[in-house]
């Protein structure tokens, strides 16, 4: 396997300060179709942009488990987590009540998708769309995410 030379970006504080930086968790889910590599983006709530399902740490779960909780309850997906983290990238959370924008980064963990339900808890708040990785590319705005996505292969995991 060789090294990937991924370009990070400065992770941007804003008003912010080093311990106001906020850690998430996401998953990059994926499955094959027709021999070729596809992954799950979704609808963020309020920007509408596509995403991958991420959050907040969760009391008594590892970081793959509170990533694969996110992959069920805003994208409806059950499937078998990679337990390494393949990649960070940092954005800029707006929070709803005027307060300014919080640094995160998130940890992202592969999920192979196993079962894709239509009932799930964020169903009517979201959208998801299954797309090739070249595609996923071009959809999503964070570019260090879109570096993940570009170098993501499967084979180097056991799923």
């Amino acid at each position: 396997m060789s090294m990937i030379r991924a370009r990070q970006h400065p992770v941007k504080l804003g008003r912010s300060t080093k311990d106001s930086v906020r850690t998430q968790f996401g998953a990059l889910v994926w499955r094959y179709r027709k021999d070729k590599v596809q992954v799950l983006l979704i609808k963020s709530r309020r920007r509408k942009r596509w995403i991958i399902p991420k959050g907040w740490p969760m009391d008594g779960q590892t970081p793959v488990q509170a990533a694969a909780t996110e992959a069920w309850e805003e994208a409806g997906i059950k499937g078998r987590p990679a337990p390494i983290c393949i990649g960070l990238y940092s954005y800029l959370k707006y929070p709803r009540d005027g307060q300014p924008p919080m640094p995160c980064v998130v940890a992202v963990f592969p999920l192979k998708a196993r079962w894709v339900f239509d009932k799930y808890p964020e169903a009517d708040q979201r959208k998801r769309k299954w797309v090739t990785l070249k595609k996923a590319v071009g959809m999503v705005d964070d570019p260090e995410l879109a570096q993940i996505i570009r170098h993501f292969d499967p084979r180097h995991y056991r799923l």
